[in-house]
């Protein structure tokens, strides 16, 4: 394909979840060609592009997520890097520990009961402060939850430390300067003492529960018959802990989607399961998160009469493709109701990646996501607050995205 000769990389900069979209009104189509860190790229959109880029045979991911990326969010070795079997064994191995296939999704219980029960320790202490940041109180929340299901030892003064390294984890993945160096530094720091953990507990000198995270990590064996690397099996720990306490971002839009569809609430405070968990799909649906998702082509490919050159890079808008009319009616709008009778297709809600997390390489942890959202959202709508002025605005500029303020509340207690 022939390409532009300016690099987009200041444009994303720029831009964030709008570069994409708005490059496809410029040039009238649906696929989008340009450059990123000096290669050729071609980004697509909707379930069809969706499924051009999870087919191995078009787009693959070694050698593809850009280093600045494995350093903060994801982890060098970790699963997102590999391809064939080698991802097939290793993606086993979160498949076994986070998708549930049982009515009632009976296998997540532990997880939202312990992240729950620390929600509702945390709200009196709350009450007490005055007023609270809403982002930075769920994360610890889910931190003291999730580390202490996962088998990660986790002293009460600790949550907040580590609380801190993973939502910097996050929050640095697409951006320089300090956000960036920020999670470079929680990165080493977790992965380091997380080796230990693993190295320790393999040599018999630190016992974690039967069947948690750190336990099948450590004794997980790869499709070479290997068991991981210490610092591999930290990495893979962590991408275990840290996308669950990601789930804070998305506490905070539902709080801003409360406020601003104050309607809402009300039936969400109610407690129908099949509303909490259309209202946690609309969250996904409607807020920023991933912005798109890609690899490189391991040779020449077509996609929509367009030729990627091989070793191009390939994406998938994630954000447009949640917001495509031909998809969503009336995108802009926060509707939780269109989810009640929906039957949802996984190439076309793609907010954490599209496909069978099963097999591909959506992310595994989608229906974690899912459940805690549904408790949480429940238990915020039912929080007695008043909300002070401040700057809730959402720029689309910023990756990840999140209120400006993170969410101030003055908590007075529960309904």
């Amino acid at each position: 394909m022939r390409l532009p000769r300016m690099d987009d990389s200041l444009a994303l900069a720029r831009r964030g979840y709008g570069w994409l979209p708005e490059r496809r009104r410029q040039d009238g189509r649906r696929t989008v060609r340009g450059r990123l860190l000096g290669l050729p790229v071609l980004a697509v959109e909707g379930p069809e592009g969706a499924r051009f880029v999870y087919d191995e045979d078009h787009v693959r991911r070694a050698h593809a997520i850009p280093e600045p990326v494995q350093a903060t969010l994801f982890g060098k070795g970790a699963v997102h890097t590999l391809d064939g079997p080698e991802h097939r064994v290793r993606k086993q191995l979160f498949v076994d520990l986070l998708v549930d296939d049982t009515p009632g999704r009976p296998a997540l219980v532990p997880l939202v009961e312990r992240v729950t029960a620390a929600w509702d320790d945390a709200v009196p202490g709350w009450a007490r402060q005055g007023s609270v940041v809403l982002f930075d109180e769920a994360a610890r929340v889910l931190t003291r939850g999730v580390c202490g299901w996962a088998g990660v030892p986790l002293e009460d003064d600790g949550v907040p430390a580590m609380a801190r390294d993973l939502t910097a984890m996050v929050d640095g993945f697409a951006t320089g300067g300090p956000r960036h160096w920020r999670a470079r530094r929680a990165r080493n720091r977790r992965e380091a003492e997380l080796a230990h953990l693993v190295a320790d507990v393999r040599g018999g000198r630190r016992a974690v529960p039967a069947g948690s995270v750190v336990d099948a990590v450590a004794r997980h064996r790869d499709a070479s018959g290997e068991q991981l690397d210490p610092r591999v099996a930290a990495v893979e720990v962590l991408n275990v802990v840290r996308p669950t306490v990601a789930v804070s971002w998305f506490v905070a839009f539902a709080a801003h989607a409360l406020l601003h569809w104050p309607g809402v609430r009300e039936r969400l405070a109610a407690g129908d399961p099949a509303y909490a968990e259309a209202f946690a799909h609309e969250l996904r649906r409607f807020y920023p998160f991933a912005p798109f998702i890609g690899g490189r082509a391991p040779r020449a490919v077509e996609f929509d009469g367009v030729r990627v050159p091989a070793h191009a890079m390939v994406l998938v808008d994630l954000y447009d493709t949640d917001h495509d009319r031909e998809l969503w009616e009336d995108p802009s709008a926060f509707r939780p109701e269109r989810f009640l009778d929906r039957e949802i297709d996984p190439w076309e809600l793609v907010p954490q990646g599209a496909g069978d997390p099963r097999t591909g390489h959506r992310c595994p942890g989608e229906q974690i996501t899912v459940a805690l959202l549904s408790a949480l959202g429940a238990r915020l709508a039912r929080l007695r607050a008043d909300v002070p002025e401040q700057d809730l605005t959402i720029s689309l500029r910023r990756i990840p995205a999140l209120p400006a303020d993170r969410v101030v509340l003055r908590v007075h207690g529960t309904g």
